[in-house]
């Protein structure tokens, strides 16, 4: 068996150990356009200077040895020829596969703002290319906006903080995080980069960048009218897939990005895919478990994505430590969820929950509960058959305990 893997990032790297793990014999290809292998996670860290490369690494420092496999770094992938079952590379050079793991993850999307294209001073934040720019930046700019306050958007800031280089964030939805926190949870965030001196515009988005003769940007003009002084933009705020090369190939894709099913294979049988390629779950965690699953399947051990909980965000921005579990914004009125709250100003908990079932939660400031709910939301366990308050639920009232004192649960 010849194995193929596309990537080297969350997704990648887990897929060529598990490979090893099954196959001890066949041949494994690693191709990516990085020559190193490095967390996207935290390359904040990177360019606050609390890491170098070699610590940002989340493999083994002899990967290459260790597992065996052939390491083709450098090299971008421009086709895919099902038909041939090979793999066409930058330079016209062709790679044969009888197994292949799509794990191209994605990129940052540019989006059509007013001259935001054609300026020489702005960038986004992927990868170690993109921090070595923004480490010149930090240096000379003092005006330096980021597109978008999602995780990555908080990420960057948290970079350039540690340089001691305030920023600006600028972000369409009403509040930092708003896809993982509602606007309560938000507010202590925002508060504590305003005493970092972050400035914070939401509601509104970037219209227009002024340039001057040279192409750099000299000031942002907001979608209110609001003109602000910007020498520097990060966009942070959107990605897309990285699947522009398998156009033509008869492989299906969906508006997001490559599509697979919960097993990992594509349309095409010898073709499996994972991580930040379907544009569907860009989170690390889902990234490692699907490449895993999808590993597993190509060396012909069954396994499925039936046991993982993928909307699970936890964040620790400023020393306040977050979690946010599936939906926590629904329209709860409308759609008959029950929101209920506990706030002593130093926590926050939050849990939604419509016909017994939990839907949702955030725990800010004290995350010890995390594991009970993400127990609760992950086996669809109905908490109505407990006769007290939902924030004081426990392991005793679903699960039974073994003899190794392991809990275990047993639906009645």
């Amino acid at each position: 068996m010849r194995y193929v893997v596309i990537g080297s990032s969350a997704a990648g790297i887990n897929a060529v150990r598990e490979l090893r793990k099954i196959d001890q014999d066949s041949r494994i290809i690693l191709i990516s356009k990085d020559k190193s292998i490095y967390s996207r996670c935290i390359l904040h860290h990177y360019l606050g200077g609390e890491r170098s490369l070699d610590r940002l690494c989340f493999a083994e420092k002899d990967f290459e040895s260790v597992y065996r496999i052939d390491w083709m770094k450098g090299r971008e992938c421009t086709a895919v020829k099902p038909e041939e079952k090979q793999v066409v590379l930058d330079g016209g050079e062709t790679v044969d596969y009888d197994k292949l793991l799509i794990a191209t993850g994605s990129h940052t999307f540019v989006p059509p703002v007013k001259n935001l294209k054609e300026a020489k001073n702005v960038t986004g934040f992927r990868n170690i290319e993109d921090m070595e720019v923004l480490k010149t930046a930090a240096e000379n700019c003092r005006n330096i906006v980021l597109m978008g306050s999602g995780l990555v958007g908080l990420d960057c800031a948290s970079g350039f903080l540690a340089l001691g280089v305030p920023v600006t964030l600028v972000e369409m939805a009403g509040w930092l995080l708003s896809r993982q926190l509602d606007e309560r949870a938000a507010s202590t965030y925002q508060k504590a980069y305003e005493a970092k001196g972050v400035r914070q515009y939401y509601g509104v988005g970037m219209s227009e960048v002024v340039l001057d003769g040279q192409q750099n940007i000299t000031e942002a003009v907001l979608t209110d009218g609001t003109r602000i002084p910007c020498d520097f933009v990060v966009v942070t705020a959107g990605v897309r897939s990285n699947v522009e090369f398998l156009e033509g190939s008869g492989i299906e894709l969906s508006k997001f990005g490559l599509v697979y099913d919960e097993t990992g294979r594509t349309s095409d049988p010898d073709i499996y895919g994972a991580g930040d390629v379907s544009g569907t779950s860009p989170i690390w965690p889902a990234a490692v478990k699907e490449g895993i699953v999808a590993a597993s399947n190509m060396a012909g051990v069954p396994r499925k994505m039936t046991d993982f909980f993928a909307s699970k965000s936890t964040m620790n921005f400023l020393g306040i430590p977050t979690m946010s579990l599936g939906d926590v914004n629904p329209e709860a009125a409308r759609d008959g969820y029950t929101v209920e709250m506990m706030d002593t100003g130093d926590t926050y908990k939050k849990i939604i929950h419509k016909g017994g079932k939990i839907t949702g939660a955030i725990l800010q400031g004290d995350l010890a509960y995390g594991g009970i709910l993400q127990q609760l939301i992950a086996r669809h366990i109905d908490i109505t058959r407990v006769k007290k308050p939902v924030f004081d639920i426990d392991y005793s009232d679903f699960f039974r305990e073994k003899e190794n004192f392991e809990f275990y649960y047993e639906d009645e």
